[in-house]
Order: C-alpha cells, then structure tokens, then sequence
C-alpha cells in the first residue's frame, strides 16, 4: 500500500510504499526529507494541498512572529513533533503572512492546532498547552477515529 504526501517544502506530491515510511523517504523534486520530526513552516497553498491529499495526519499550528504564547508553544510543539515521528507530520504557518487562512480556517485566536486526516479537520485546540499535553492530543485524536499508524 502507498501513502500519498505532499512536500512541506515545496508543495511536490509524493508517493511512498508503506513500508518505506521509516526509511526516511525524500521528496522526489526537491529532496527534502518528508518525514522529519519536527516542525515545517508552510505557506498557505501548500497547506491547503497537504490538507487535501496527505495520508498521514497532519498537525498545524497557526501562530504569528508578535504573539507570545506562540512564542513560548514553540518548543513545546517541536518536542511534540520530534516525539511523535512517523505517527504525525507537523507543520506551522504564520498568520500574519497568511492572512487568508483565518478565513479558510476559521481561526478566532492564536496559537490554534488544528488536527487534519482524510482530508478534512479532525479536531482543533486553542491556546498555548505543553509537549506531553499536545502528544495526548494527538494520539487521541487519532487512535479515536483509527487513523494513526
């Protein structure tokens, strides 16, 4: 079985054998690891297209530069990432640069996770919380609807 990813990077859409997910597969345009551990900034049309077609759970934190509690969830959601491996992709994008997004994504305030899989949202929280509270989250999120690996 392959699983579809789109390139955090470059927007590229990728196909990877299920049983390569651990090898640390590569995009095929711009040879950017697509499974890494740790956060990747994003724009907004490559959001939108990793949204769509990722077949792995995606977990995005809308932020902005002049928000401390994004700030201070910074770390806190790289060490999530880091932790959760191959379980979940995480990406970040900057709501100032994107402003679009609020609008798309219904953001109210920041920081905001938002939970995709299947193409659609799964969940969202809103607020600064920790590492161990934003992997509960995640592992939650999924295993309820059965789609972490």
């Amino acid at each position: 079985m392959n699983i579809d990813l789109v390139c955090l990077e470059c927007g590229q859409g990728n196909r990877i054998p299920e049983a390569k997910l651990d090898a640390g597969p590569k995009c095929a345009k711009c040879n950017t690891g697509l499974i890494k551990g740790e956060p990747t900034e994003v724009s907004f049309e490559v959001l939108v297209k990793a949204v769509r077609i990722d077949g792995m759970p995606l977990i995005v934190d809308f932020w902005a530069a002049w928000c401390g509690p994004c700030r201070l969830m910074a770390p806190e959601f790289a060490s999530a990432a880091k932790a959760l491996k191959g379980k979940a992709r995480f990406a970040k994008l900057d709501t100032e640069a994107y402003p679009q997004s609020g609008k798309r994504y219904d953001i109210r305030g920041i920081p905001l996770l938002i939970a995709f899989g299947g193409g659609r949202e799964i969940k969202r929280q809103s607020g600064a919380t920790t590492a161990s509270r934003i992997k509960e989250w995640v592992s939650g999120t999924f295993h309820e609807k059965g789609d972490v690996r």
